[in-house]
């Protein structure tokens, strides 16, 4: 049983997040952890950033954790979800009117004055956590959007991985001067709808309590 899905760029970070499983304690995952956290300790990597539950906070700490923030999941079912006419038009990165490095410029950008829980990562780092966890076609799943000529932010929606229809968003965030006018709302509204157009019958979403859209 898969407590824990990671991604890790040997020598630099390990990403750990707790796949929640029904009837698994919080003892057997921090037992899990633990020998996780050891096998990272006995490599030569810069950090490692871990999204648990908060039950397991104590034993975090204990373990010489420092919580940096909260972050919020839920779940939304896509069946429902529709499109809606929007002045904001979607663009994938495939469609090669983007560099890739624009687009890792980009999320950089979006994540500036954000609480991403990843925001030690470099723009290079982002690129290659993306390419190893999305596989070879990672730049179908790469959407920018704009307002008339202006790039407003990003979204890179993804069928979760041993799953055939739990929709996640690998990244999504709004450029600093479009946020707080309703823009990110309206570009997460997109990518539901961009989920459900991947055959995802529904979305787990997971937001940092501070995050302001």
């Amino acid at each position: 049983m898969k407590l824990f899905h990671t991604i890790k760029n040997d020598h630099m970070y390990w990403l750990v997040d707790q796949v929640k499983q029904e009837q698994v304690s919080a003892h057997t995952y921090i037992e899990a952890f633990t020998e996780l956290f050891n096998e990272w300790k006995q490599q030569d990597c810069h950090y490692i950033s871990v999204l648990m539950d908060e039950t397991n906070h104590k034993q975090m700490i204990e373990l010489g954790f420092s919580k940096i923030s909260s972050i919020v999941e839920y779940t939304r079912e896509l069946q429902e979800v529709s499109r809606h006419q929007s002045n904001i038009l979607t663009h994938s990165l495939i469609e090669g009117k983007m560099s890739d490095q624009d687009f890792a410029v980009l999320y950089q950008t979006c994540c500036s004055g954000t609480a991403n829980k990843n925001k030690q990562q470099s723009v290079d780092e982002f690129m290659r956590s993306l390419q190893s966890e999305l596989g070879l076609t990672w730049r179908e799943h790469c959407y920018y959007f704009k307002s008339g000529d202006e790039v407003i932010g990003l979204a890179i929606p993804h069928i979760e991985m041993g799953t055939v229809n739990e929709g996640r968003l690998f990244y999504f965030g709004v450029v600093p001067k479009w946020r707080n006018q309703g823009n990110g709302t309206k570009i997460h509204q997109i990518a539901l709808v961009l989920l459900k157009d991947m055959q995802a019958t529904y979305y787990v979403g997971s937001t940092d309590t501070a995050t302001s859209l």
